[in-house]
């Protein structure tokens, strides 16, 4: 025999029996250590179960709690025993009840056989190393942690403050220069004994027995002392999340376990029935020989990550809703607000369908209703027009829509008359391409046949509304891409404006427009504009337009089609 196996097990017996005869199947001796905290007559039934194997022995028990002393002490107590119970094994690997051996156990012997006096144990000062969670590195080392973390997280914190308030420090041990990695390692005899039998053991034990999670650096410290060729790398495969918790493999991770080319994974759920029955067989000739490389499945595991921090850009779950300002996209998939360019076309809607085979819907913010296209009153999604349960949330309004249409562009309409909650999503989202003709609300009140005091006061409200929105669109925060005219400058030169907003859409290649929407009659609107003026209302927003005549000529439709050379 050359490899021995020690088991940290606190749980889920069935499966340590399990991996533990598959172990010594192989030749491998195993030590298992049993958490204190199991009931007696659970554990008297596991020994039981396997008293049958010679090869399989029991440690003196520990109480274990999570980053505790008592996982060091569980593991010394049980690496002793494999060493005094077999003088003939050269590697100890340490594992645990979840731990599963994924290639044959003659391969992982032959390997180790190869590397008679390498150690892999993934071991790095506190300098190197990025994956701590919870800002304690070099503190682990300095500060006194008589508090659990997990179970007086409040003492646990207080305690730190105080001590960093104070500037209290704790004397590391003449020559030890602290080293972090996995827990799960595989030392020579050599390396593990020298780690034991050390005469100043009582020393290092007292100090580190006082370290923060000492079961992740006692041995990857110790380790550099006495070794003469470390790997620092772990021939266990355990992958962990933002949050620094462990990753658990179910049954639909068998292929990727496969594809890591690892000797053993943890951690393994204990009801994976289908990968406990296809690692735990005969394998011989199954895989190629190959040597252990989780970084094949880092990509994987990067993008899982990746999604459950980040998320999917325009979709909101209840399990990750956003903070405001930290979402990953707003929508997504790119969308056109078009603001003022209906009131000033009679047909705007079916001519930038004809020019871009876009949706194009009405006012979606209309206070009375969703002016969805074609006058639908549901649309994907099951998305209501119902005016009310649009402004109940009016940003998951809009992202729902963009999310339930997606890879098909959203054109609609917008104005100061609609509901302007929505005014900061449309400017913070990056997806939105925002075209906005200032002043161009003034043409419905034009043609209306309102009184003029009643026209007077409308405008005045509209005018304020419209120079808010302004603000919002022009604020540093503003992400989106904002277009505006005056509707002066717009009339003056309507194609130039036209074609850079088709441009900017960009669905359909084409080239110059040669055809325009019908201009609606602006004969007299320069007067207008004056009686506003005339009556006490400065409508500024419009830009310089004469009082007699628009531009001194009387305003006509675009002729169709309007030829541009």
């Amino acid at each position: 025999m050359s490899l021995g196996v020690v088991m940290l097990v606190h749980t889920a017996f069935n499966r340590a029996e399990q991996v533990a005869r598959h172990w010594a199947a192989a030749g491998c001796p195993v030590v298992i250590h049993v958490d204190r905290k199991v009931p007696d007559p659970t554990c008297a039934a596991f020994r039981a179960a396997c008293k049958d194997e010679p090869l399989i022995r029991f440690s003196d028990r520990f109480t274990c709690h999570w980053g505790g002393w008592g996982i060091v002490r569980a593991t010394q107590s049980a690496s002793e025993m494999m060493l005094n119970a077999f003088p003939d094994v050269h590697h100890v690997f340490l594992s645990s009840g979840a731990c599963l051996p994924l290639r044959p156990v003659a391969e992982l012997i032959d390997y180790l056989a190869q590397r008679p006096r390498v150690d892999f144990i993934e071991s790095a000062t506190t300098a190197d190393v990025s994956w701590t969670i919870g800002g304690l590195d070099q503190e682990r080392f300095t500060l006194r942690f008589p508090f659990s973390w997990r179970k007086h997280r409040k003492l646990f914190d207080v305690h730190v403050k105080l001590q960093r308030a104070l500037g209290l420090r704790r004397r590391i041990p003449d020559g030890l220069v602290p080293h972090m990695g996995s827990q799960w390692w595989c030392l020579t005899r050599q390396t593990l004994s020298a780690i034991l039998q050390d005469p100043k053991r009582k020393t290092y034990d007292r100090y580190f027995s006082r370290v923060w999670i000492p079961d992740e650096s006692y041995f990857q410290t110790l380790a550099r002392m006495y070794s003469t060729h470390i790997e620092s790398r772990s021939l266990t495969l355990s992958k962990f999340d933002f949050q620094g918790r462990p990753h658990i493999f179910y049954d639909d991770h068998l292929q990727l376990l496969r594809r890591s080319d690892c000797f053993v994974a943890r951690k393994i759920w204990c009801e994976a029935d289908r990968l406990y029955q296809s690692f735990l067989k005969d394998q011989s000739g199954a895989l190629e020989r190959a040597e252990p490389n989780p970084g094949k499945i880092d990509r994987v595991f990067s993008k899982a990550v990746e999604r459950r921090t980040r998320g999917r850009d325009g979709l909101y779950m209840q399990s990750r809703f956003p903070r405001h300002g930290s979402e990953n996209g707003l929508t997504c998939f790119p969308y056109s607000v078009f603001q003022g360019f209906a009131e000033l076309f009679d047909d705007f809607a079916p001519w930038l369908t004809d020019c871009t085979g876009t949706r194009v819907h009405g006012h979606l913010f209309d206070p009375e209703r969703a002016e969805f296209v074609d006058g639908a009153s549901v649309i994907n999604g099951a998305l209501s027009d119902c005016a009310t349960l649009r402004d109940y949330n009016p940003t998951a309004f809009v992202s729902n829509l963009i999310w339930n249409t997606r890879g098909e562009r959203q054109c609609f309409q917008f104005s100061p008359r609609d509901t302007q909650k929505i005014n900061w999503f449309f400017a913070r989202d990056r997806n939105a391409q925002i075209s906005v003709i200032t002043g161009a609300w003034a043409i419905p009140l034009f043609r209306s046949n309102r009184d003029f005091a009643d026209i007077r006061a409308e405008a005045a409200r509209l005018q304020q509304i419209e120079t808010k929105q302004l603000e919002v669109l022009n604020s540093v925060w503003t992400k989106a891409r904002v277009r505006t005219w005056t509707l002066a400058e717009f009339v003056e030169s309507p194609m130039e404006a036209l074609q850079t907003v088709i441009d900017e859409i960009g669905t359909q290649p084409h080239g110059h427009l040669t055809k325009a929407p019908t201009m609606v009659d602006l004969s007299g609107f320069g007067q207008f504009l004056q009686n506003l003026k005339n009556q006490g209302m400065h409508p500024y927003l419009m830009g310089d337009f004469p009082a007699d005549d628009v531009f001194g000529t009387k305003l006509r439709p675009f002729p169709k089609p309007y030829l541009v050379q």
